[in-house]
Order: C-alpha cells, then structure tokens, then sequence
C-alpha cells in the first residue's frame, strides 16, 4: 500500500467571471416554448425582406460554447484561473497547513479534494475516505434535526447506521449541543452549526479531514478545542488539510504547509519557513515607516524606526546585541492616560511580550499636552532565539481608546554561533528563548 494519501498534478481550475446568469418563472418557460414557432417564423421574413431589398444575405450571428482555455476562446478576458500547474503530494498522517491571500485558491484546492468542484486540468488522487468541512453546515439538511444530520453525514461518507450509532454519544458530547439536537438545524446560529458540523467530519472516522476556515465561526473555547481534536487525529495517523489564516493555529497543528499566490504553490515546506515567507510577503520589512498626517486622530504615529544596537535602521538584527523602537507621535488635544504599547511576537502569531510606556511613569499614568513627541524602547540581547519576529505598536488612552495602531515591523534575528541559542549537536535549540542560564555543579562522592 502506497503511503501517499493525497496526490495532485498539474491540477488547474478555470472560472468565467462577469457572467451574468438570468433566472425565469415556469409560466415565463412555457410562454416562451409555445412562442418560439412565431419568433422563428418573424425572423425567417425579416431575413427575407433584407435579401429581397438588398440582394444579399445578411450573416446570422452564433456563439459557440466555450470549451477550452482562454487562449483558444476569444474574448479570455473575462476567464480566471484559481489555480494553475499545482502539484503536490501529502503523505498518510501528515497535518499539512494551507496557507496564502485571499483569492489564492486556498478554498478551491479543498473543494475539488472534497469532490465539490471538478478541475478544469490535471489529475488528483485520493487514498482514503475525506471528511470535510469547508463552510459552515456544509452537507447539512435545514430541515432536518441535529440528530437526523448526524445520520445523514455518515452515510455521506459511507458508514453503517451501526457505525454511526456508535460514535452518536462522543460526536453530540462534543458539539455541547444536546439540548437542541431534536430541533431543525436552520433554526441553529452559526456558531451551533459549526459545533455540530465539526463534531460529525471529525468524529465519522475519515481517513482524510479537510477543514477550511469556518473555526473562526466559534468562540475560542470551542476554538481550542477543535484544534486539540485535529491533532489527536493527526497523531492518530489521519491526514489532515488545514486552511487558515491563523498562524498560530496552523503552526501548532501542522507540520509541514503549502503557500499559494494567485492560484499557483509558491513555496512548500516545513510550516515554520512557509509560514515565515508568507508573513514576509504581506507586512512590511522596512526599518523606517513616515505617516501622512490625520487631523481626525487625537493621537497619531508619525514615524516608526527599527534600530540596531548601534541605531541603525535594520531589519536584520545580531540577537546578542539589544535591539529598539523608535516612535515619534503627535498629540492634538490633551490626553489623560496617554499610553504607547509595543507588541512583540513571533511572526506565527505567537505573543513574546507587550509592554507600554506606563510602565516607568510615576502613578502608572500619563497626561500628554497637545505637541510633538518621541520615545523609544529597547529590548535586551541574548534573550530571544534567531527567527522572525514582528512588532506590532498602538497609542490610545490607558483602558480606553485606541487613537492609532500599526503593524509595523517584520524582522530577523540572527545567530553568529553563540553557544546559547545553538547545542552542542550545532542545531539551533528549540524554543523562542535561547538565553544562558545559572548553574551551579559540584562533586559529591568519588568511585
């Protein structure tokens, strides 16, 4: 048995755009039927009163359907292709992240693995049962009740009544739904559905789950735990294709990722370097920001400067040097509780830290008068592991109002073979700190 779980070639997916799709009733239909002899009949003379007027025979337009790409059909203009030459191949108990813009074909590669869609080129081959979930009630009957839907799906996916009836307990327990399972799903709210649509693609023994975006439907609670029910699948050595536009989900759950841009796979590897190239590719990695000014802003950022441990603008910074943050702002009416906050993270999305200027302000508070302002803020060396990190800043009132935000800096901090951030084995050790620590060792007894 082969131990590929998932193969695509060349698969490419052609849209017409900008076509506009009329609709009738069925009287309109039958009108329409019995008058076509008339029309046919109509046109037949007018055409023959242009021949007997002129002598000539004027052309009858047809249009061909379109059956072939746009470079064959005229006017390709209004064609897209969602996806183009995508290729590649996701192994048996691989957690695999999907990751890109949107409008990259991160939805369309899901739907034509979960048979919703069919490709207008190449080849996919599946080994295994696919469950999916890629919008919410997807394969959900609104007039049927949550308990009916459980049925339904399983026999979607080719289970016994039997084979449901056993999971029956664990999938309702899961979506916390009970008290409404006998009700219509129409009746549910989206975050019911979801609950509920999650619990039975996850729970209905596929071999292959495919889930799009449609977590972010639930609250964070059910959102963790969703996560935690994939990867106990993923270890249990099912496959998993996961779509999502939050790093932190994707890099918890998944191993290894594909990037998409316009329709075609950018870059694949492990999820850490794909994750990093796609952060990369949508933030700025400039070391200095100029902002127009806003008159509507009672605060406002005015310039935002990377510095390193010599201030110099840089996004490429040496982790054992300190590295800053320069903010200049300006304030246009007085401001009690005035704050900056500086967000670090990783650029996965995962929070390293935040700190604000109240934090060495007398009383913990802050007035500031109308004016021009600069202030900076410089994070230790030797703390953090080389990788790429990104700065987030805001400046409002303390507990109150956020006058202005940035996501301002995407930048790398580089290892020159320090022994604290690599072992012994020359890898860098694992972890967002890589920082020497205390020990203390000594002889207690000799052979």
């Amino acid at each position: 048995m082969t131990d590929i779980a998932v193969k695509v070639e060349n698969l490419g997916k052609l849209y017409r755009i900008g076509q506009i799709v009329g609709y009738s009733t069925l009287r309109e239909s039958l009108m329409n039927v019995a008058s076509a002899p008339f029309r046919w009949l109509r046109r037949t003379e007018d055409r023959r009163r242009e021949t007997d007027s002129s002598g000539l025979r004027s052309p009858v337009s047809s249009q061909s359907p379109v059956s072939g790409p746009p470079s064959s059909v005229p006017g390709h203009g209004n064609f897209l292709w969602a996806l183009k030459d995508v290729s590649f191949e996701v192994k048996h108990g691989e957690a695999v992240g999907i990751i890109g813009r949107n409008g990259s074909g991160k939805t369309t590669i899901l739907k034509i693995l979960s048979r919703i869609t069919a490709p207008t080129e190449g080849s996919v081959e599946i080994c295994g049962r696919v469950g999916s979930l890629l919008e919410v009630g997807t394969g959900f009957h609104p007039e049927l009740t949550g308990r009916e839907n459980i049925y339904l799906n399983g026999a979607v996916l080719g289970m016994k009544r039997a084979e449901v009836k056993q999971k029956f307990d664990e999938i309702v327990a899961f979506s916390e739904i009970e008290k409404f399972l006998d009700t219509p799903v129409k009746r549910y709210s989206s975050g019911m559905y979801v609950r509920l649509a999650f619990a039975v693609a996850a729970h209905l023994e596929p071999e292959i789950l495919i889930v799009d975006e449609v977590l972010a439907v639930g609250d964070a609670a059910f959102q963790k735990k969703c996560l935690g029910k994939m990867g106990d699948l993923a270890k249990g050595g099912r496959t998993v294709l996961f779509v999502s536009h939050n790093m932190g989900a994707v890099s918890r759950l998944c191993n290894n990722g594909l990037l998409l841009d316009q329709g075609k796979v950018v870059f694949s590897g492990d999820i850490n370097n794909v994750i990093a190239r796609y952060t990369e590719s949508v933030m700025s990695s400039n070391a200095e920001l100029c902002f127009t000014s806003d008159s509507n802003k009672k605060m406002q950022m005015r310039s935002l400067r990377l510095l390193d441990h010599t201030r110099k603008p840089s996004t490429q910074l040496d982790r054992e040097y300190p590295f800053s943050v320069l903010i200049e702002y300006e304030v246009r009416e007085r401001i009690i509780g005035a704050h900056i906050g500086v967000m670090l993270d990783k650029v996965d999305g995962t929070p390293i830290c935040h700190c604000g200027d109240i934090d060495v302000a007398p009383g913990g508070i802050i007035d500031r008068e109308p004016g021009f302002y600069r202030s900076i803020v410089e994070f230790p060396g030797g703390l953090l592991n080389a990788g790429a990190y990104q700065i987030r800043i805001g400046i409002g009132r303390y507990g109150g109002q956020i006058y202005d935000y940035c996501e301002a800096f995407v930048f790398y901090l580089l290892d020159q073979g320090s022994f604290a951030a690599v072992g012994a084995g020359g890898q860098q050790r694992p972890g967002v700190l890589a920082m020497p620590l205390k020990w203390e060792t000594e002889s207690i007894s000799s052979l």
